[in-house]
Parts: C-alpha cells; structure tokens; sequence
C-alpha cells in the first residue's frame, strides 16, 4: 500500500519528547506522500507553537482536576467524546502516549476503530495504582507495539512479553544547526545571558531529569567559575513535582545562586535552536529517558554534551561524541562541567558526534513507520475500511 492514511495522537501541544517525536513524523510521513492528521489535546486554546504542513485537529480539553487519577480520566474521555462522533477513517490510529491509546482502547472496544497502534516511548514507575494500569493497558492491549531505543525493547520483551518493534528518533538539522541566526541576540538579551560559560538543559524541573543534582553539580562550579550561568529550559508535563521543585529552589536560596539560574520555563519552537547555540555545554544527567531528543537536538546545534552513562544513551553515543557520566555522581556532573568547556575537548567533541546526525533522521524513522504499518495492514480483514 503506496498512500496511507494515518492519524497520529499525542495527550499535549506543548513541547515534551514523545509531543515532538509526533511533530516530526507527521512531517514526515506527509512529506513522502501519505495523509496525516494529528490529535492532539489542547488545554489552553493556543494549538502547537509551530505550524504543519499536515492536517491537525485540537481537540479542547478542560482545566485539569486536582487528583491525578480524576486527571488522566479526564483527558482520556475528552479524547474518547471527540473521536466517537467524528466521520473521519484512517488506515492506522497511532498513540503515542498511554492516554491517548487507553481512549483508542475505548473505541476500540466499541467498534469505532477496529485496531491501534501505541509508541511506547518508556515505561513509567507510576505511584498511582490507576495510572499504572492505564500504562499496562496501552503496552498489553494494543494490537502493535513500537518503542525508540532497545532499553525499551528489553524491557518490554522481560516485563510484558510483548516483541516490540524498534523505530528510531530522529533531529531535523533543518532547525538545528550551529549557524548564528538574528532571533540569537534577541534571546541573549532578553533572557540577559551574559555568564561565562552558560550551561544549558532541556526539560524542566523534575525527578526524572535528575534536576537537583545538575543544581548541587553547578552550585560547586560556581566556586571556580563565579560567573556561569545555568539554564533549565521546558518543564511542560502532567506532573507538578511541587515537593521536588520546592527543594530545587530551597537549595538554590540556601546557596545564594538563584541570581545565576535562567529558568525561561517552555521556549518556542522557534527559540529553541537559538538557545542551544547560545550554550556552551548541554548537560543531562537524566536517569530515564526514551530515547532523548534534546541531546540529539544540542548535537545537531554544535555544542558539546555530558549525559548518562548508561541506555538508551549508550546506544547511539561514545565517549568521544560526548562525555559520559554516572548520572548519581554529583562530582562526576561536577568535573564533566569543567571538562566540556574546554577549548580542545569541546571542539573534539563536537566533530565527532556530527556524524550521527545523519544517522537519525525523521525521513528514516517515517520509512520504518511505514514498512511496519504496511505489515499491519497485511494482517487485517480484506474488508476495504481501517486498520
């Protein structure tokens, strides 16, 4: 089957990994000739920050309830109330988060779609019983299962007995890259970047991204660089994490450093490659991650990075691409700081890793995509309708 159509669904509009990994594919996708329409929940009335060349649907969603549980519930039956009475038919429904595949679940189970498809982009250690089973819902339940890296393959194939499929993450150098733009000075000066080094992570404030221990790393470079500054850029999510951010901002008073924290909350997706390029280092010490398109992202914008040593970063990086560390070893983060701005290692850095820019492209992962719907397809009923 040449032309596709394919509906792709993901639970926000705002920048987060597996909202970005759907950008990118829809464009993708579209691009080589198939039809594509992304659902998204919008909870503001603002839409993506960034148009599309492909069919998009914002689907309203209220203000979220105080309990998480009465949350997810929430956003998986604004997803269901939307689709149920909608016309539209497509080859493939494609979740991409377990909210959006527990409502395909939904119509699934009454007739509106016979089939879905979920991206498991990784597997959350939820404390909710009731969102825990909505995540073993949208891997155990879904008729295709496809995961980012092959950490997430392993552990699919050991905790749920599920073959998944890999595809890969991509980095659109088209937006990336290292040559200086106008919007630069305008951020520079609006944010008042003026440190030496500036430093710079993606992804907010939270346990996940190992945030308190980058502020603890940093706190101890300022002693030797009195005049750095750390951005911690993003921080859109379903979460709050108030009790950790309250002790991220307890520590940064107690050590008398706010003064050189940059904290811009979400950046467009127009400003984003600026402020990669005003860094210079990325640094993610996070403890999981999918697959991490940020760091891809940083290394298509010509700067250095340190990051984890361990999957699914070890899958596409060297220790000469970039510095690896034990993301549990504040001295570790603390010397790979020191290490990164390096006149001679930043530049060695940066030339190897560009090779692997090329190496992960979203044209790539859309022709996979595509290989293993078309798989899907061959399965199904000869009934001229859906998959």
């Amino acid at each position: 089957m040449n032309h596709l159509r394919i509906a792709l669904f993901t639970y926000s509009t705002k920048p987060r990994g597996s909202v970005i990994h759907t950008l990118e594919l829809a464009e993708a996708l579209h691009s080589q000739g198939h039809e594509i329409c992304v659902y998204a929940l919008d909870k503001d009335g603002s839409g993506f920050d960034r148009s599309l060349a492909c069919d998009v649907k914002l689907i309203p969603a209220q203000p979220a309830p105080d309990r998480i549980d009465d949350l997810i519930y929430q956003r998986i039956q604004e997803f269901v109330n939307y689709l149920f009475v909608s016309n539209e038919v497509y080859d493939c429904y494609h979740a991409q988060d377990c909210i959006s595949a527990n409502a395909l679940l939904m119509l699934r189970s009454l007739r509106k779609i016979p089939r879905f498809i979920c991206t498991v982009h990784h597997i959350e250690d939820y404390e909710s019983v009731y969102l825990k089973r909505c995540q073993d819902r949208s891997i155990r339940d879904a008729d295709l299962c496809f995961c980012v890296s092959r950490r997430w393959q392993v552990a699919l194939e050991q905790d749920y007995k599920i073959n998944a499929l890999r595809v890969i993450n991509g980095v659109n150098q088209k937006r990336f890259s290292p040559i200086p733009n106008a919007i630069d000075s305008e951020l520079k000066q609006r944010l008042k970047l003026q440190g030496n080094p500036i430093y710079l992570t993606v992804g907010g404030i939270e346990p996940r991204k190992n945030s308190i221990a980058l502020l603890e790393a940093f706190i101890e470079v300022l002693s030797s660089h009195p005049k750095a500054q750390l951005i911690v850029a993003g921080g859109a999510t379903l979460f709050d994490y108030q009790d950790y951010r309250d002790e991220f901002f307890r520590l940064a008073k107690l050590a008398n450093v706010s003064h050189a924290l940059i904290l811009p909350g979400v950046i467009s997706q127009a400003e984003l490659p600026a402020l990669y390029r005003l860094a210079d280092a990325f640094v993610f010490p996070s403890l999981k991650e999918g697959w991490g398109l940020v760091v891809m992202e940083a290394i298509a914008s010509g700067i250095p990075v340190i990051t984890a040593n361990q999957p699914p970063f070890t899958e596409f990086l060297s220790p000469d691409q970039a510095i690896l560390i034990d993301p549990h070893s504040s001295t570790a983060i603390v010397q790979a700081m020191k290490t990164a701005i390096q006149p001679a290692i930043s530049k060695s850095l940066v030339q190897h890793s560009q090779a692997i820019c090329d190496h992960y492209t979203w044209d790539t992962s859309a022709k996979q995509h595509v290989a293993h719907y078309n798989q899907l397809l061959q399965l199904c009923s000869p009934q001229p309708t859906v998959c």
